[in-house]
């Protein structure tokens, strides 16, 4: 029994060890003081548990170098892909309240504003896959596909088969999924099979740790964006995935994407593009790549890629730029809602303002610390004088904010700090009263199959509720 004694007496030296120890390593890293506190405060509480959830996502071997490998590659391609759009700039008259927005939105992703798009609404999973199933079957020369989740089930499936098809055409297929989202893909025969038909299939962000050296595994490639032969594109927050996928409890995901037409479809391309190189080392040059391409519609649109590879690029600096652009009205439509210090202030300076702040967000998540640290901010966005919704139809997964008459945003991006500085994002900036107002009427559907909360009413809940939420909020900045 010695060494149960002996156990007994080195533990909590090790705890302390491990306390005493970190102290310096998280003050150096200057962390956002929200966070580094977040991390001190479970190294304290629990210091092995700490230890070991920061080896795994706090440590920057993965983190810092990914990101800076990814900068390299973008400033690699800068020439290039400053060739590559060249021919589908031809920027619109904006309105004064659009100008902010499209210089705030250009300097974040380097891609300026483009006019004569069109764009179609996908809100249903069926018909969302139906179409890009047959635009698959239409492919000519290339088929491009870059998702965070995609699954070999019944959506999955058909979507293969499409790439199958395909290939046996000879159009050029390329695969690209995230290698933790999409595990069950990885770990199926699909891809070898798919190889075999001369698909090219990328896992993005490889996690093995072997390779990684126990680096950060939460860092994710978290886009959606389809292109095919270069003439049309689809992005939004659909997975490759069925609806129900895994969380019966919180009901099928309700998604929305968009097809579009038109010079936007170049800037999707290019992102698929450089995402493609990251992974691969390998730069695509073809000339069918960036076909002409002649004007759709009458929507001027704007892509913007975020992601953790400078501070300058994240979607957080997107989305304040919005909030502080709004005069009017803001609707917001995300499944998670776990704000920051700085998008609390945006939010309540707008209804300072005199806007109508309105925030949707399903009544129960598949996450359910995220979802407890999220209703922590509830009471203080009320009493600033934001209207937020429970969306009692499934799991609202769609991702969109309209802002006044003057523009909207969809993709792929949530309202938290995963999507503010972890993952890399897809969003299209969409301008103008007409597309504001096609997007906005998506969102009152939603509305309409929401509740209010009554800031009475949650002041009501159990005390232990509000224990639970203000110890999850203590790790918001770390989700």
């Amino acid at each position: 029994m010695d060494w149960l004694w002996q156990g007994l007496v080195l533990y909590p030296v090790l705890e302390w060890a491990v306390r005493i120890g970190m102290v310096p390593v998280i003050l150096r890293r200057r962390f956002p003081p929200a966070t580094g506190l977040a991390w001190l405060t479970m190294i304290f509480f629990l210091p092995i548990v700490g230890l070991v959830v920061y080896l795994f996502v706090g440590v920057s071997f993965l983190g810092r170098e990914r990101a800076r490998s990814h900068r390299r590659v973008l400033l690699a391609r800068m020439p290039e892909r400053e060739a590559e759009l060249r021919p589908y700039i031809e920027r619109p008259v904006l309105l004064p309240e659009q100008e902010n927005m499209v210089t705030q939105a250009e300097q974040i992703s380097g891609n300026p504003i483009v006019g004569g798009n069109a764009m179609e609404l996908l809100p249903e999973t069926p018909a969302m896959i139906d179409r890009l199933v047959a635009d698959i079957d239409a492919a000519e020369r290339h088929v491009h596909l870059l998702f965070y989740i995609f699954r070999p089930d019944d959506n999955g499936m058909r979507v293969i088969d499409a790439l199958r098809r395909a290939a046996g055409r000879g159009v050029k297929c390329r695969l690209m999924a995230d290698a933790a989202g999409s595990r069950p893909l990885f770990h199926s025969s699909v891809p070898g099979e798919l190889t075999q038909l001369g698909v090219e299939v990328v896992p993005a962000l490889p996690v093995q740790l072997w390779r990684r050296k126990l680096s950060r595994i939460d860092l994710r490639n978290h886009r959606k964006i389809a292109v095919i032969d270069g003439r049309l594109a689809y992005t939004g927050s659909h997975n490759i995935v069925v609806e129900d996928y895994g969380h019966s409890r919180a009901g099928k995901w309700l998604d929305l994407s968009a097809r579009f037409t038109g010079p936007l479809v170049a800037q999707l391309q290019a992102t698929f593009l450089d995402d493609w190189v990251f992974e691969t080392g390998v730069p695509l040059q073809s000339e069918d790549l960036f076909p002409p391409i002649q004007a759709a519609g009458n929507i001027a649109a704007q892509v913007v890629p975020t992601g953790p590879s400078h501070e300058a690029e994240t979607f957080r600096r997107v989305l304040l730029a919005a909030l502080n652009t709004a005069r009017r009205k803001i609707v917001m439509t995300t499944p998670y809602l776990v704000p920051d210090e700085a998008t609390m202030t945006a939010l309540g300076m707008a209804v300072d303002r005199g806007a109508e702040v309105t925030i949707v967000m399903p009544a129960r998540s598949d996450h359910p610390l995220v979802a407890a640290a999220g209703r922590y901010y509830y009471e203080p966005l009320m009493d600033m004088g934001v209207q937020l919704h429970q969306y009692h139809g499934g799991l609202l997964h769609a991702k969109t904010i309209t802002v006044d008459d003057a523009f909207a945003l969809l993709g792929s991006a949530n309202i938290d700090i995963r999507s503010f500085y972890l993952n890399f994002e897809i969003n299209v900036l969409l301008y103008g009263p007409a597309v504001t107002a096609e997007l906005r009427f998506v969102q009152q559907g939603y509305l309409a199959r929401s509740r209010q909360i009554s800031p009475d009413a949650w002041r009501r809940r159990g005390t232990l509720t509000q224990y639970a939420e203000s110890a999850a909020a203590l790790a918001s900045p770390l989700l």
